[in-house]
């Protein structure tokens, strides 16, 4: 029974797991990266992006008030305040004076520092320093705390990305600067395989059908043959680096699958649609603009999600044709190149850059996404 039609397959079940594992491979690390960009650098290096919204465990370097704020209490020189003031509150667990051993004591111990005098650090961070002479320096003294510190998200990363002109690892010119890219690169070879398509779908002419092999082999090509000679191109007919020619490597790089998914969508259009316009008069400049491209909206929006995330993430094609020792026209990919190659360590300004790089792609996809499989599956069933 298993093979009548309308009957569901016994291999539904292992189809439904395999989407579901897809959806999650794609799903956990992106809600990662999402709350890694609201959790501080302490956080992010503590515990992991899961376990967020639990408290964690840290080791602390934290510093009494300087001399300058010691008061005289009899016969006793004292500093009193709390280690946290000013940051985040936590509970001490064990402290101490030395990186060597930074669980010497307990909350509500007293360690000796000789000459220095004595230090009490309670569970909350409170802490009594007091000696029997007028403590001297110019900074507190270091407390090494295993600390408690409960869950913390801030705004501030997303501040320092794109709020702060004056910080130089602020993306908002390098969002721009993208957008400058990618708008151009994603409606220019659109426009243009549009026409192309509708040509090789409906056109007669000598050589359509190599034209048609030629696309196809094109697909295969792999850009990295072409970047060089192109480049030389550029430079030998004056467009050099810049925006004009990343748009115009992107258009070259794009037409061959933009022509091949499109024309494969025309031609599978009602031919007595065509026809019917033909024999009432329209030509076919009025054919293409107001029944073929109507009706091609689905292939055009799946080429434009494939175009526009392509051109968005690419890195290759703009360090060849967009290179700028300035950083003029810098582009994010290249940005957070640049922040891991300076700040590698801080993890909270590299999730929240990538964040900030995926969140206009997201929303394109997820705006889009309904027109992805009707373009995809164009031309493939008759």
């Amino acid at each position: 029974m298993s093979s009548i039609a309308g009957t569901k397959s016994g291999l539904t079940w292992a189809v439904h797991i395999s989407v579901a594992l897809l959806v999650a491979l794609w799903l956990f690390p992106t809600l990662g990266l999402f709350v890694s960009s609201f959790r501080t650098a302490d956080q992010i290096s503590s515990s992991g992006w899961w376990a967020s919204m639990l408290p964690s465990e840290q080791n602390r370097t934290l510093r009494t008030a300087d001399p300058a704020a010691q008061v005289q209490q009899g016969a006793l020189w004292v500093i009193e305040g709390n280690l946290f003031e000013g940051g985040t509150p936590a509970t001490i667990s064990a402290w101490g004076t030395s990186s060597r051993d930074i669980a010497a004591y307990a909350p509500g111990e007293t360690a000796d520092l000789g000459d220095d005098g004595r230090l009490t650090v309670e569970a909350n961070g409170d802490y009594r320093l007091e000696n029997d002479q007028e403590f001297s320096g110019r900074r507190g003294q270091r407390v090494f705390a295993t600390a408690r510190t409960p869950p913390e998200f801030t705004l501030g990363n997303y501040r320092n990305m794109l709020l702060d002109p004056s910080n130089r690892e602020g993306m908002t010119r390098a969002f721009f600067n993208t957008l400058t890219v990618v708008i151009p690169a994603t409606i220019i070879p659109i426009l243009i395989a549009a026409f192309a398509a509708y040509a090789l779908a409906w056109m007669r002419f000598p050589g359509r059908a190599l034209l048609i092999a030629a696309v196809v082999g094109l697909l295969v090509v792999p850009l990295q043959l072409a970047l060089i000679p192109l480049l030389k191109l550029h430079l030998a007919v004056g467009i050099g680096k810049g925006y004009l020619g990343v748009w115009l490597a992107h258009t070259g790089f794009g037409l061959p699958l933009a022509i091949y998914l499109l024309r494969n969508y025309m031609v599978g259009l009602p031919r007595d649609i065509i026809e019917n316009a033909k024999v009432d008069g329209a030509t076919d400049f009025q054919i293409f603009t107001r029944i073929i491209l109507p009706l091609s909206f689905p292939a055009l929006a799946s080429f434009a999600i494939f175009q526009f995330l392509w051109t968005w993430n690419d890195l290759l094609v703009a360090l060849v044709f967009l290179i700028d020792a300035t950083g003029e026209t810098t582009v994010m990919t290249k940005q957070i190149v640049e922040l891991l190659g300076t700040r590698g360590g801080n993890w909270e300004i590299l999730a929240t850059a990538a964040f900030v790089s995926i969140a206009v792609p997201l929303a394109v996809f997820f705006a889009m996404q309904r027109y992805l499989v009707r373009g995809l599956l164009a031309g493939s069933v008759k």
